[in-house]
């Protein structure tokens, strides 16, 4: 029978190397000790903050304690995601958590006290030398003036993160330790044993029957457990809701995209441009149930390939081969840092017991960033392995480019470069295909991209609004419901050729990002981006590729949009999303013109 390994079983080469961080738990209680101690050091420029000379020393500490507290927590998190059942981590977690909200607590006067100052004196900072470190979050206090509230209010709202992020830790807990899966029994007759893993694997390359069988263990792992998932998602639901309230904004959208400097122009753009969009999603299915020779496609059928004639299984050294080609374009400057990702264990590779599921790129400003992937060789793990490595590089440039202050840049723009990556592989890939049937392969992939970055991420996103306006309206927020507004939403999106399963209807109660409320949109706006970015990349245009360099090292120094503009992508009109649209037209085309043509 087929099983997960243990993390011993895995050999060294395969795991990433958190010496980078700290050299060993001891080293991070060290570091923890001497952080708890300072801690205190920041009430004494409370009431304090009405001169220069002390708000750059306050910032100044802040910043100091920012970047330790930022190593403790990652590597305490990323020792946890190796394996959730090793305690000791999650005690170690559980006490950068506590530490985290005592250093929110301390610093909780820092805000509303440089709020609470004339504009003028505020503006009067920015221009100031001494100060060009913090001069974009001076003006950023400016503009949030109205949603900061006063000292003792912030420092109240400070200690509820203590417990507020714990519907995310314990949906977290349940979907990577807790969860229990039945064992799917192979076309052979021998069983498999499910993980999220395991089921990524069966439904891009097991036989329909194993698909099937796959799906519903899968669903039926949360659908056992749907009224305790519900209620966990409703109270996070109600916690972004009192967040919004508190903060005086009229729902929980605005105060998200506000707290990003992101237009709500750019949303209504994006969710505009999808439902105008959807015939292309839907004749892209109606092509797939006739290539498959079916009449209709179920839930289970649309991650498989359509062709029984190709498959792209490649061992994690061959990938890593094809991402480094790909990404060539970009300049052996580029190309140097990913080959020091790949080559200095900076990446996590496989699927392990216990093991955090899906994949992430993480670090540290001091460090550098660290991939997790749980690779199974599908042709979905290659592209990840590119996906991450672009987050990677976005964070290497602008750490190295950017003070502490101004080197985080917003989730808007976190997408970006993970897609450009995944574009480039691609095109690079159907470049160099080497028969029809590997072009149509990689022809469907980017369709599946368009799919599951572009509409399905919107529709992730429409759940969510529904979701939220549920609480916005003094709605009950039920399992029962919830399951409607997806159901309805899956129909809409998929279309006629596609029979939404029951299950699909329980789908919101899995979804991690959901727990991190409007994430989602941002993949989408994301891979509107990369496309333009990556067509004028390979068409050899310097000034996008230099642009784009730019955009890579510009961490959180401006508005995120206007961070984007330096690539020349500009998500306030509707170009970019006309654009994206009429790739995935134009790419359609060329499947249906390819597949006539073997006929």
């Amino acid at each position: 029978m087929d099983r997960v390994k243990f993390r011993s079983e895995i050999e060294d080469k395969y795991k990433w190397d958190l010496s980078a961080i700290y050299a060993d738990d001891e080293a991070w209680e060290a570091d923890f000790s001497s952080l708890v101690r300072q801690v205190p050091k920041l009430d004494r420029f409370a009431g304090k903050l009405n001169s220069a000379d002390k708000i750059l020393e306050c910032l100044r500490l802040s910043d100091k304690m920012g970047m330790t507290y930022g190593e403790l927590y990652v590597y305490a998190r990323q020792r946890r995601d190796e394996d959730a059942s090793a305690e000791k981590y999650c005690a170690m977690c559980d006490r950068a958590d506590a530490l985290g909200v005592k250093i929110s607590e301390h610093s909780a006067f820092i805000s509303p006290e440089l709020t609470a100052l004339d504009k003028e004196f505020l503006q009067g900072l920015i221009e100031r030398a001494e100060f060009a470190d913090y001069d974009y979050q001076l003006s950023e206090i400016i503009r949030r003036k109205e949603h900061t509230l006063s000292g003792a209010e912030e420092k109240l709202l400070a200690g509820v993160t203590l417990f507020s992020d714990g519907f995310h830790d314990a949906f977290n807990m349940f979907d990577s330790l807790d969860v229990k899966f039945r064992q799917v029994r192979a076309d052979d007759g021998h069983m498999i044993e499910m993980s999220h893993g395991i089921y990524s694997k069966l439904l891009s390359s097991g036989s329909r029957q194993e698909r099937k069988q796959a799906f519903e263990s899968m669903f039926d792992a949360y659908g056992d457990m749907l009224h305790t998932l519900g209620q966990l998602y409703a109270g996070n639901v109600k916690k972004d809701w009192f967040f919004a309230r508190a903060r005086k904004y009229p729902d929980c959208l605005a105060r998200a995209m506000s707290g990003e400097n992101v237009p709500r122009e750019i949303y209504d753009n994006l969710v505009k441009s999808v439902h105008a969009g959807l015939r292309h999603l839907h004749a892209y299915m109606a092509w797939r149930a006739e290539k498959m020779g079916l009449k209709k496609l179920h839930m289970y059928d649309l991650h498989v390939p359509p062709q029984t004639d190709y498959d792209l299984s490649v061992s994690y050294e061959e990938a890593c081969e094809l991402v480094k080609k790909a990404l060539s374009p970009l300049g052996e400057e580029y190309l140097s840092h990913i080959r020091e990702a790949m080559e200095n264990r900076w990446i996590d590779v496989y699927e392990n017991k216990g093991k955090r599921t899906g994949a992430y790129s993480w670090g540290t400003y001091l460090s550098h960033p660290y991939v997790l992937l749980n690779y199974n060789g599908t042709a979905h793990d290659v592209f990840t392995i590119a996906h991450e490595l672009g987050h990677s590089m976005h964070s290497y440039y602008s750490d190295r480019a950017q003070p502490y202050a101004k080197s985080q840049y917003e989730i808007f723009v976190a997408e970006v470069a993970s897609t450009v990556n995944e574009v480039l592989l691609l095109k690079y890939m159907l470049k160099n295909s080497s028969s029809s049937q590997e072009r149509e392969y990689l022809l469907t992939y980017y369709l599946d991209m368009f799919r599951t970055t572009l509409f399905r991420q919107t529709q992730f996103a429409e759940f969510e609004q529904k979701a939220h306006e549920l609480a916005e309206k003094d709605l009950p927020v039920t399992c029962d419901k919830l399951s409607q507004i997806y159901l309805k939403l899956n129909k809409l999106y998929y279309g006629k050729s596609v029979i939404s399963d029951k299950r699909i209807a329980w789908e919101w109660a899995r979804i991690p990002h959901f727990y991190r409320s409007f994430y989602v949109y941002k993949y989408s706006t994301g891979i509107t981006s990369a496309v333009s970015i990556a067509r004028g990349i390979l068409a050899g245009d310097k000034v996008v590729t230099e642009g784009y360099k730019k955009f890579l090292s510009a961490g959180g120094s401006m508005p995120p949009a206007e961070i984007l503009k330096l690539a020349g992508v500009d998500l306030t009109t509707s170009k970019p999303f006309d654009d994206a649209m009429k790739e995935m037209e134009d790419t359609l085309k060329m499947l249906i013109d390819g597949a006539e043509n073997l006929r």
